[in-house]
């Protein structure tokens, strides 16, 4: 239906010129303020249903500033007494229209408000420096003919950047709807580039009210069926590395930008182009490094998820393999001594059976969270073994110390209560506690302290459970 409309569109401005050939140019007019309007409704209305919000709102805000262009023509022509006069106001708002589109390519999906704001600096000053540029070449009435030669010139080369970019942002987005929204993008884009150049380039002596107007119609249309259409894009087939390439250096493409005018800027202003060159340096660095300290962040919390476990918040298996290892070294080279506890929940499998797994995940991190509650020195490192077993390795302390420290354990966790689904119901829980120690390290293999921990619980358990039992390590090898 859209598709339609869009050719009724341009069948009524093809008969309205053909039908009042004396008011041709204030209907084709008309027709072309319109075209961009219906556009930016279009946009907005897809905006409200996409998550590519920001995308869809910067076109669209585009747009708006286009239509102020030619709405701006349409009064120079027709109120201003002086037609076929290229107002140099038309010819800035037509240049600014790009801005919001080049922060929509370099704007990435996801990301705080600073970067944002950084975003939005550069392109504020993307715009303040395409006004200076403008007026250089063009008063606010009129343009003379070098001017605009110059200013088609940077149209040229702003309308091309847009499609080339938009292109690329499209063929290496993964997101539907990012992916959506460039497509319409890069479709807009290089249709208007087409047309941009055979209106400025071929039909230069055409005045409004043409049958080349009907080309000007064109792009806006096609982007208004392509917004108003929801097709489900297909799944993306980007190399995984070219996506996240195009997603690292999109942000680039707004101090690119800037490169770009302030070269153009270089011979009319020279003061001016060098504050561009150094602020599109300045800008495109300061985002550099914000990211780079996200970038740190999340790996600092990639490093903590490695080393804990995401239920109890005690270190996990690997965690604890590490330690275990790294103080069995320490306490050899030094000649201390070191210590292991095994600890298991009592019947925890019965637990999850008649309370839930809700109720035994509850249990878990009530365990870890009073076990590392009694390892009080900074040494001493509880860890989640495996299931309902935990680890503890204790270097450099006594027997009396370590056997202390198991029972101390032994009774928190004994004093817990776990309230069920009936509150009036309160649940205790009991722990059985492998202790062993080596005095003296001579191997370079944690092995037999391990299994005589693992030894000492499973005595602790055969005998009762909610218990301490102290093992022995046997005969260790030399290394």
């Amino acid at each position: 239906m859209a598709a339609w409309l869009a050719a009724v569109y341009v069948l009524c401005h093809w008969v309205a010129l053909a039908l009042w050939p004396a008011h041709a140019q204030g209907v084709s007019f008309a027709f072309l303020v319109i075209a961009p309007l219906l556009a930016a409704l279009a946009c907005a209305w897809r905006m409200r249903r996409s998550e590519a919000r920001v995308g869809w709102l910067a076109l669209a805000v585009g747009l708006l500033l286009w239509a102020g262009g030619m709405a701006l023509n349409m009064y120079q022509d027709l109120v201003g007494g002086t037609p076929d006069a290229t107002p140099g106001l038309s010819m800035l708002l037509y240049v600014l229209y790009g801005v919001p589109l080049t922060f929509a390519m370099a704007h990435p999906r996801h990301e705080p408000w600073y970067l944002i704001l950084i975003d939005g600096a550069l392109a504020l000053l993307l715009g303040y420096l395409f006004f200076v540029h403008t007026f250089s070449f063009a008063s606010v009435g009129d343009a003379p003919d070098a001017g605009v030669a110059s200013l088609r010139r940077m149209f040229d080369i702003e309308n091309l950047f847009i499609a080339v970019f938009a292109l690329v942002r499209y063929l290496a987005s993964e997101d539907a709807a990012r992916r959506a929204f460039f497509r319409a993008l890069a479709l807009f884009a290089w249709v208007y580039l087409l047309m941009a150049a055979y209106i400025n380039h071929v039909a230069t002596e055409a005045s409004y009210g043409g049958a080349a107007d009907l080309l000007i119609d064109l792009p806006f249309l096609l982007l208004a069926v392509v917004a108003l259409r929801e097709r489900p894009e297909r799944d993306a087939t980007t190399p995984r590395r070219l996506a996240l390439a195009v997603r690292a250096g999109s942000p680039l493409i707004l101090p690119a930008a800037l490169l770009v005018v302030s070269a153009l800027m270089v011979d009319a202003h020279p003061h001016l182009a060098v504050v561009g060159f150094a602020l599109a340096t300045l800008g495109s660095g300061l985002r550099g490094v914000v990211m780079q300290v996200r970038a740190m962040e999340r790996q600092d919390q990639l490093d903590v998820l490695a080393r804990v476990d995401g239920l109890t918040g005690v270190a996990n298996r690997r965690q604890f393999d590490q330690v275990l290892q790294a103080e069995w070294s320490r306490a050899r080279r030094s000649g201390q001594s070191m210590a292991l506890l095994m600890v298991d929940i009592d019947h925890f499998k019965q637990f999850n059976d008649r309370f839930g797994h809700p109720l035994g995940d509850a249990c878990l991190r009530a365990v870890a969270t009073a076990l590392a509650g009694c390892a009080s020195r900074s040494t001493d490192v509880v860890a989640r073994y495996g299931g309902e077993e935990f680890a503890v390795v204790v270097p450099g302390t006594s027997r009396e110390g370590v056997l202390a420290l198991a029972e101390t354990m032994r009774r928190a966790v004994a004093q817990l209560r776990l309230v069920a689904a009936d509150p009036q119901q309160q649940i205790g829980v009991t722990i059985s506690v492998g202790v062993a120690r080596v005095g003296q390290i001579a191997s370079i293999d944690a092995g037999p302290l391990l299994a005589a921990t693992d030894a000492a619980l499973y005595e602790a358990k055969r005998h009762g459970r909610n218990r301490v039992v102290e093992g022995h390590v046997g005969p260790v090898p030399l290394a």
